[in-house]
């Protein structure tokens, strides 16, 4: 027999912690992790898109480490007893060297960059931006829960490799860099 998917507990606008805990749904913790999960999707799709097999890899190690953070959220801090993973200091130093290796052929920027010139860079810039929200919301979760300084770290940092990502993805796939040029 299948598992059943709806449990109706949140019929009324209720939803349940890891450990028990009984929030509202719009709670800042449930925004914070659901828009975890959001950018993972982002990532996901990303991923689909023809890219090198070196930024796949590391875009399936971060929907890895995604879950990770959104288990850590997900939980409350005080009644769950269950082991959860946990981020680890390499994980950010990933991110850091996949930067500078990316970084190193890249030309140098004098400018902002307009999202856009392919598909694929596009898709690069709706997750960073998701993921840009994603650390303002944990942010905010922390100024009132314990949150773990590393789950900021990383979020912050893979926003700026998503950032480099396309801008690589812009001249792997031949596509334009349009800076942006204000008009005044």
């Amino acid at each position: 027999m299948a598992t059943k998917i709806y449990t109706k507990t949140g019929d009324k606008g209720q939803t349940s912690l890891i450990g028990g805990t009984r929030v509202p749904k719009h709670h800042i913790r449930i925004e914070a992790y659901g828009t975890v999960d959001e950018l993972n999707s982002w990532i996901g799709l990303l991923r689909d898109q023809p890219m090198k097999v070196e930024y796949a890899t590391i875009l399936s190690e971060v929907q890895d480490r995604l879950f990770t953070i959104g288990s850590t959220l997900a939980a409350d801090p005080e009644k769950n007893k269950m082991r959860l993973p946990e981020l680890n200091e390499r994980d950010v130093t990933l991110l850091e060297k996949a930067i500078d290796k990316m970084n190193e052929t890249l030309p140098e920027m004098h400018s902002f960059v307009l999202p856009g010139g392919h598909t694929t860079v596009s898709y690069c810039h709706l997750a960073r931006c998701v993921c840009r929200r994603s650390e303002r919301n944990v942010i905010h979760l922390s100024e009132t829960a314990v949150v773990g300084e590393l789950v900021i770290k990383y979020l912050n940092r893979l926003s700026d490799y998503l950032f480099v990502l396309a801008r690589q993805l812009t001249y792997d796939l031949g596509a334009v860099e349009t800076l942006w040029k204000p008009i005044i």
